[in-house]
């Protein structure tokens, strides 16, 4: 039915759809104007999408006008974020629009991509389609109701470090939305570093570039550690450790990956898990830094010398040699004691 009305988008539809499939909006209306679909109105942030759900979705419904609305999830697939898709169609809007925008709905998700609308919400009225409303739609579907954002916040990281884990070995597509490339100052000061020119690396994300770049290399010692970690923001530190370990002096790379508790953002949080292991990958074989020690750390003061001596060096041998030469059963030592006696006896005869 969607192929009988002919609403084609329009060419700013479609930037606006490319744009926002990269991350740059979060709430889209569209609306249906002379014979296209356009834009209605948009929204480039929100802090929380589940808290903010009612004030950027509600004030864009009008009471006798149909519309679409795609309001950016903080969940992600292999294409990028997941959308809600929501058709207005109120009960006091005229017949004729409301089948003109019926036979466009698939137009119109076709148009913006099948695979990033992770669900769909028709609503008549404003409670269908408000917060408490997508509730109820997911409970009369079977689904769980939407997480907190913290609940959201864990299961989405746990989610993409596995993809990000797989992907590397697999060499999966996933791995290639995560891979931001590195800033040409943040690659020389990692092959100063690799020859022991600097102390200290400090990278960060750009997340609206979609960049890794340099941040910091002020000469650092192991009590200046917890200082060079933001309580605000996650960032990767690479860090020359030069120790002494059972004689021999040791002059060892730590890579420090520090991630505060839910001062960050769900993306921040889920960009910087995402991106870690590529970002190794790429340091130790293209600029072939060697990494004796990967550490994930939420407080810079659990930085001290003896944790850090206890990452690079981890007490394993004495487990070992107690384990070493496990005692057979007693069983076997007996049967054997039995064999042997008739022998010994015919021995003596």
């Amino acid at each position: 039915m969607s192929h009988l009305t002919g609403i084609p988008a329009s060419e700013e539809l479609k930037d606006i759809f490319a744009r926002a499939r990269n991350g740059e909006f979060c709430v889209l209306k569209i609306v249906i104007e002379n014979e296209q679909l356009k834009v209605g109105a948009s929204r480039e942030s929100v802090a929380s999408w589940d808290q903010e759900y009612d004030s950027c979705i509600l004030p864009l419904l009008e009471e006798q006008q149909p519309a679409y609305i795609l309001y950016r999830l903080d969940t992600m697939n292999a294409q990028g974020f997941q959308w809600l898709f929501i058709a207005w169609s109120p009960d006091l809007s005229p017949v004729r629009q409301k089948m003109l925008y019926a036979a466009t709905r698939a137009t119109l998700k076709k148009e913006f991509g099948g695979s990033h609308i992770k669900d769909e919400l028709f609503g008549t009225v404003r409670e269908d389609v408000s917060f408490s409303g997508y509730r109820k739609h997911l409970v009369s579907q079977g689904d769980p109701a939407p997480l907190t954002a913290a609940e959201e916040e864990l299961q989405q990281i746990k989610m993409e470090e596995g993809k990000t884990e797989i992907s590397i070995e697999a060499k999966q597509p996933t791995l290639q939305g995560v891979a931001f490339p590195i800033q040409e100052d943040a690659i020389e000061a990692l092959d100063k570093l690799r020859n022991k020119q600097l102390s200290y690396v400090q990278l960060k994300i750009d997340i609206d570039q979609e960049t890794i770049t340099l941040a910091d290399t002020t000469h650092t010692e192991i009590g200046d550690l917890p200082k060079r970690v933001p309580k605000d923001s996650a960032r990767y530190h690479f860090f020359l450790y030069k120790h002494s370990h059972e004689g021999d002096y040791l002059e060892s790379i730590v890579f420090i990956y520090s991630m505060p508790g839910y001062t960050c953002s769900i993306r921040e949080r889920m960009l910087y898990s995402s991106c870690k292991s590529p970002l190794i990958d790429m340091v130790e074989k293209q600029i072939a830094l060697e990494i004796t020690k990967k550490i994930e750390i939420d407080d810079g003061n659990e930085l001290t010398a003896d944790y850090l001596y206890e990452e690079v060096h981890p007490k394993q041998h004495a487990h070992r040699q107690i384990f070493a030469k496990p005692k057979g059963p007693a069983g076997k030592r007996g049967i054997k004691r039995l064999i042997r006696r008739p022998a010994e006896s015919e021995k003596t005869d």
